[in-house]
């Protein structure tokens, strides 16, 4: 066989993979093929992959006879929407996309690529976990990646998909990465499985119910989006970086629109209700100033109570955060708290401008909060804010009570631009609660307790409940009619593309964890 041959054959049984039948093993499972994700990742033509002759080392349990090229992961770099994107795809069709010593540093190399080059990693997960013949050499690969992931964080934007079986130490991989997408039916999640946990606690769950897409994105948080396929999967990444710089040193990319930037919305006056305890959809009011209605909700199954997401606003990409009045009244919970404090130091890490629509009645009270934490928990979202230099604008559309209202980017915390609607509402409580605070001996002794009641609330309402004390003080900067938030916003945004502002010298701060 000349080395052309020799080449060529080499290359074909990398392309192999496991063989032809555990490759239609893994279509028949519903899953496309490491190369199928990755060419569907890439723009066409553009995939450059590195080490695709590379094979693993271990000599034992009969491992010598099996050597397959590429050794059950994918890896290199190309381009998405025309810009430099690193990625690796483990092969569950080889060991079943086990790490082995060798892959571990096919991943490796990719990562320190990208950081090098500054551009975003994605990894597509699929695989039983660590190599058991090769034992603690499987181990350090991982720890060898999780050092990688840490080093990457806020420097290059990274997104895991979860495509097929993630557990045991293979998990933290993705959970130190931005963004987690898992796949329905065909992705679980977990450090321990079913067997394990039914031996030690007697608990008998499915892999399903214990680490499936939707109780990662619905109950414990770990993953930020769900999606029904593969294909589905690949698209939602796509879309997901171009709302993100490629490092955390480039500006947030531009797209065009066709979006006329003083479009007014008169469907926005009348979107607060004349009620205060009404509920009303603040996704409507997110989609009536977006360029073209469009919105790229982070979480959307996860602390329904606030909306995080991205949007563009005049072509340029800027992260929401948002109360939302249809669950819980808006207040703000310890899962609220944590889940809007990760997407804010996500966009301050790349420079993505944060846009705030406040709608919040204060922080959910009870025992099962308190206990949690909600102290600790809630400090997170404020250190964020507080703690990002990005340019920040906050609307207050109603409710903007005690300490919720500092926490939701309030002007005290350097918030850049603050507008209220006229329906606002700026109070260290509600009227029927303050009443009761500062009314209590007279209500106890009044003749007529629910009259005086009802006045006393009116004259609080008219006094406190309205956005002219606070822009009297200067923290709102302007009370705009609800019609014309597109048009402030995007003004605001540009008049704050030169902003520069720097927290103190320090190796890093201590976030209440």
């Amino acid at each position: 066989m000349n080395p052309l041959e020799t080449l060529a054959d080499l290359e074909r049984r990398a392309e192999l993979g496991g063989g032809e039948v555990r490759l239609e093993k893994q279509h028949a499972a519903g899953k496309l093929t490491a190369r199928e994700r990755m060419e569907r990742l890439f723009d066409p033509g553009t995939f450059e992959e590195i080490d695709k002759l590379v094979t693993h080392r271990c000599l034992d349990f009969g491992m010598a006879d099996q050597q397959i090229p590429g050794d059950g992961v994918v890896a290199g770099h190309g381009q998405v929407d025309g810009r430099q994107v690193c990625a690796f795809a483990q092969d569950f069709t080889v060991f079943g996309g086990s790490l082995s010593e060798t892959n571990a540093a096919k991943i490796v190399k990719i990562m320190d690529m990208a950081m090098r080059v500054g551009a975003p990693v994605v990894g597509l997960n699929d695989s039983g976990g660590a190599r058991i013949q090769e034992g603690v050499l499987s181990l350090g690969g991982y720890a060898d990646i999780f050092l990688r992931n840490t080093m990457a964080s806020g420097v290059v934007p990274q997104i895991s998909a979860i495509m097929g079986p993630c557990a045991g130490g293979a998990v933290y991989s993705p959970a130190i990465t931005d963004f987690t997408v898992m796949v329905r039916q065909t992705s679980y999640m977990f450090v321990t499985g079913p067997d394990v946990i039914k031996t030690v606690t007697h608990e008998e769950v499915s892999k399903e119910e214990l680490g499936g897409a939707m109780r990662h994105n619905e109950t414990s948080g770990v993953a930020h989006f769900a999606v029904d396929t593969d294909e589905d999967c690949i698209a939602l990444i796509r879309d997901l970086l171009g709302f993100m710089p490629s490092n955390n040193l480039d500006e947030v990319p531009f797209a065009e629109t066709g979006d006329p930037l003083d479009r007014e919305d008169e469907a926005l006056d009348a979107l607060v209700p004349a009620s205060p305890n009404q509920p009303y959809d603040m996704l409507d009011l997110i989609h009536a100033i977006a360029d073209e209605g469009g919105f790229l909700e982070v979480h959307r199954h996860y602390a329904r109570n606030i909306i995080v997401g991205f949007a563009r606003l005049g072509g340029r990409s800027v992260g929401i955060v948002a109360n939302q009045p249809a669950h819980l009244a808006g207040t703000l919970d310890i899962d609220a708290s944590v889940k809007g404090a990760r997407f804010v130091r996500f966009c301050d890490a790349f420079n993505i401008p944060l846009v705030t629509f406040e709608d919040v009645p204060g922080f959910l009270p009870g025992t099962v909060q308190e206990y949690g934490g909600i102290i600790r928990h809630g400090a997170k979202l404020l250190y964020a804010f507080a703690e990002a230099t990005v340019p920040k604008v906050t609307v207050i559309t109603r409710k903007a009570y005690g300490g919720a209202y500092c926490v939701m980017s309030s002007k005290h915390i350097r918030t850049d631009v603050n507008y209220a609607w006229p329906t606002s509402e700026i109070a260290v409580m509600g009227p029927e609660a303050a009443v009761n605070v500062l009314y209590r001996r007279e209500l106890e002794t009044a003749d007529d307790p629910a009259g005086l009641r009802a006045q006393k609330v009116a004259e609080f309402r008219e006094k406190f409940a309205n956005p002219y004390v606070a822009a009297a003080r200067g923290f709102i900067d302007e009370v705009i009619r609800p019609r014309q938030t597109r048009a402030k916003l995007i003004t605001a945004l540009a008049n704050l593309e030169t902003k520069r502002e720097k927290n103190p010298p320090k190796k890093h701060g201590n976030i209440p964890l």
